[in-house]
């Protein structure tokens, strides 16, 4: 099935590296203008390039999602230069894994408080067009996460949340999911980072999925376009794991 996102209207918050930029990339070439923010602006500013290839709109903005007046500018801004918003995806993550507060401050503002701001402010748009949110949480909020305390509780979090936000917002027509990655592998990641490294963790978690590989940011993103998509009209308040059964 070709998913077909002509005239549709797409924002990714933390859409320029890994995931983010995959989720961009899809929707852009199944036809749908999209906006992007995060805080590289140099890789900022090369995805947006990628997203603009495919002829459509591209807008992007240098934003911290830690600053929630600065999320609120960009929301409004990048709808004005979209038309409109179909799709929110809250995809970025300060990764906490220090367990003391800056580890959990950094991990509840960026992880949890942007998808707050960003949906209150979109709200309107995504009420007007009855479209649909997607929140990127992680296998780590699924079980203990010992090397990440804050962005285990948090990610777990953020699957409440959506949970929350979908009985809220079915009355106006909004569909709202999450997405719970496993490890993913992609240059200039954390894994891509670990295994250049000759790190341990890396061959474990290797050792961990049945596959014998991590995923790739596009497996991930297929999902994320599954639930955006007509296809999933009638799913909303799950997180749909995507981990090539790292679980197991």
């Amino acid at each position: 099935m070709n998913i077909d996102f002509t005239g549709r209207k797409a924002i990714i918050c933390g859409g320029s590296r890994g995931i983010g930029r995959a989720i961009a990339l899809g929707l852009a070439e199944s036809g749908a203008a999209v906006s992007i923010c995060a805080r590289g602006a140099e890789t900022l500013e090369q995805t947006r390039k990628e997203v603009a290839a495919f002829g459509h709109t591209a807008h992007a903005a240098p934003v911290d999602l830690a600053d929630a007046a600065a999320i609120r500018a960009y929301i409004t801004e990048a709808a004005a230069a979209l038309g409109g918003i179909d799709i929110l995806v809250n995809n970025a993550s300060a990764f906490g894994s220090t367990d003391d507060e800056a580890g959990w401050v950094s991990s509840l503002a960026i992880d949890m408080l942007a998808i707050v701001h960003a949906t209150q402010v979109a709200l309107p748009f995504l009420t007007e067009s009855k479209g649909c949110v997607i929140n990127t949480s992680s296998i780590s909020a699924l079980r203990s996460a010992a090397r990440q305390p804050p962005y285990g509780a948090i990610k777990a979090a953020v699957i409440h949340y959506t949970n929350t936000q979908a009985a809220m917002y079915a009355k106006s027509g909004i569909r709202v999911n999450g997405i719970a990655p496993g490890s993913i592998e992609f240059p200039g990641g954390v894994w891509d980072r670990r295994k250049k490294e000759g790190s341990p963790l890396y061959n474990a978690v290797l050792r961990s999925i049945p596959f014998g590989r991590l995923g790739h940011p596009e497996e991930v993103a297929n999902v994320a376009m599954f639930l955006a998509s007509p296809l999933a009209s009638w799913v909303t308040g799950q997180t749909i794991t995507v981990d090539g059964g790292q679980l197991l």
